[in-house]
């Protein structure tokens, strides 16, 4: 009943009033129609007897007459059947976020909830988490190991970028992934660059996401970096992983070289962004919080109402119990005195 009122209401209420002389005409017509008992058993009884089954019968006709104005009333007071929906426009801020999935993602250098954990396990889920604080922004997703690839395109949908993100696998670890060894951030900066480039945000930001050096693609991170900067695009660079993370080198064609902070410095500090490097979970958490902290976002919220109109069914209610009414008198029409 709850959800029915919820939604249920009459845009002109005021007409509702009408149902107060109406009730109150109901009541004088059923006072006037009662009659006395008579005690005294004689013929004149048995002949009024008729009188008064038809009488009743006739009477069906009064109820549905009143039931046509009832409906009639309700009609004019405009029911409705309302709902509301949250309108949502984007903040003006638009993020790539460019993840590596390199082979030496697998290092399980991190602790969650007391197990060893790859920091591309942990990687995901703090990103993800950082997605959903942000449903304002668009944002988009560009994988990277020897080569970048799109993952997602940037989006509202969140629903649809964070499934994208959940699915990012190592490059040696099945159909979808990136197929090249290697770290080329340069060129995944640049494929991020290229995708902000276009678009006319107030705010165009590239996270990156790596845990090794550069050691690999046609552009070299500052090359990269100096481009984003001419294109009006902030980098948030983000090293992750602790230098005691052991990779197994056999099946790794190029050499892993634990990433380069002076070149991820650099990059941040050329295009205004932060440099940040996280050794655990707790900071690697922390490195996101306070990036979510330092791109604030703006975004309007307008609600939007949508009323059904109900009162074309009162109308036909009204219609019909009228038409009922009178078709039940011209059958059953008053007794004569």
């Amino acid at each position: 009943m709850s959800a029915f009122l919820e939604h249920f209401r009459f845009a002109q209420p005021a007409w509702l009033l009408l149902l107060v002389p109406a009730m109150l005409l109901l009541a004088l017509r059923r006072g006037r129609g009662s009659e006395a008992a008579v005690v005294f058993p004689n013929l004149s009884v048995l002949v009024s007897l008729g009188r008064r089954v038809r009488n009743v019968a006739w009477g069906f006709g009064l109820p549905l007459a009143f039931l046509s104005l009832i409906c009639a009333i309700l009609a004019i007071s405009r029911p409705v059947w309302r709902n509301e929906y949250q309108s949502r426009t984007a903040s003006g801020i638009d993020i790539m976020i460019a993840f590596d999935v390199s082979l030496s993602m697998k290092i399980d250098d991190f602790v969650d909830h007391g197990e060893q954990q790859q920091r591309i396990v942990v990687a995901k889920k703090v990103v993800d988490d950082f997605i959903s604080r942000r449903p304002e922004d668009r944002m988009g997703l560009v994988a990277f190991a020897g080569r970048p690839r799109d993952a997602s395109p940037i989006t509202l949908d969140h629903q649809w970028l964070r499934n994208s993100l959940n699915q990012l696998q190592l490059f040696e670890e099945g159909i979808g992934t990136v197929k090249e060894q290697g770290t080329a951030i340069g060129s995944a900066l640049a494929a991020a660059s290229v995708r902000l480039q276009d678009r006319d945000a107030k705010s165009k930001i590239i996270v990156l996401i790596t845990d090794g050096a550069s050691n690999s693609g046609k552009i070299s991170p500052i090359e990269a970096a100096e481009h984003a900067k001419t294109l009006g695009i902030k980098i948030y660079t983000v090293a992750i992983g602790t230098t005691k993370g052991r990779v197994d080198r056999s099946v790794m064609l190029f050499p892993y070289q634990e990433f380069d902070l002076p070149t991820l410095q650099k990059i941040a500090s050329l295009t205004g962004g932060e440099h940040y490097w996280a050794q655990n979970l707790s900071q690697l958490k922390e490195t996101f919080t306070t990036i979510d902290n330092l791109e604030k976002t703006e975004a309007k919220s307008l609600t939007v109402i949508d009323d059904t109109e109900l009162f074309p069914w009162f109308v036909a209610a009204t219609l019909f119990a009228a038409l009922a009414s009178a078709f039940y008198v011209a059958l059953n029409p008053p007794p004569s005195a």
